[in-house]
């Protein structure tokens, strides 16, 4: 099922409803992000998980990131001190899209997280995408659409020329035409909080 977004109140009311929906009955969905398009599913869901590991034939023992909706859902699921905190803030204010790295809590499906003892998380810059976020109330999976070691797409009307799979095995994708940004996030490792590790530039 696939939907053009536009910026539209009626569209966008409608487009809420429907993907807060399927997110909430477990499905996996393309939502626009504040980078590219990512495969999203609800980050407390073990088979929906799985199915992206699937969907992009990812190597499970590599982690997938997570979006939230601020610093209170961040805090549900991973340790963070007051200088995390303070490093945190300063990173997502900044104007590019920044992913942090920090010591998780574990009350997550361990499929999300791999082998790793640290959880990546974003507070993204898309409005549509934070609304989406406090109405399902949970962080949200958010990885590249793509098969892993491929180029991420960042145009849908290429999707099933690179992605032949997805069309039919994904439950909704909304588009909202050829991604601003052509690359992903920027991604910092905090979890030693004195030696902040950038991962990606």
């Amino acid at each position: 099922m696939v939907y053009s977004y536009t910026k539209n109140s009626d569209t966008e009311t409608s487009l809420l409803a429907t993907a807060t929906r399927f997110l909430k009955e477990g499905r996996v969905l393309v939502l626009p992000t504040d980078t590219i398009y990512g495969l999203s599913c609800r980050a407390d869901n073990q088979a929906a998980i799985k199915k992206i590991f699937r969907l992009k034939k990812r190597d499970s023992k590599f982690p997938l990131l997570v979006l939230v909706d601020g610093l209170a859902m961040l805090k549900k699921y991973v340790f963070i001190s007051r200088r995390q905190e303070k490093l945190v803030r300063n990173y997502w204010r900044d104007a590019r899209p920044t992913t942090v790295i920090l010591s998780h809590r574990r009350n997550l499906p361990k499929e999300l997280t791999g082998i790793s003892d640290g959880l990546a998380l974003r507070l993204p810059k898309s409005k549509f995408l934070i609304k989406i976020l406090d109405r399902v109330g949970v962080p949200l999976v958010s990885t590249s659409l793509n098969i892993s070691g491929r180029a991420a797409i960042t145009d849908l009307k290429n999707l099933s020329l690179h992605f032949p799979t997805a069309p039919r095995n994904i439950d909704l994708i909304i588009d909202t035409g050829k991604s601003r940004r052509q690359r992903p996030s920027r991604l910092i490792d905090l979890r030693n909080e004195n030696k902040p590790l950038v991962l990606r530039k």
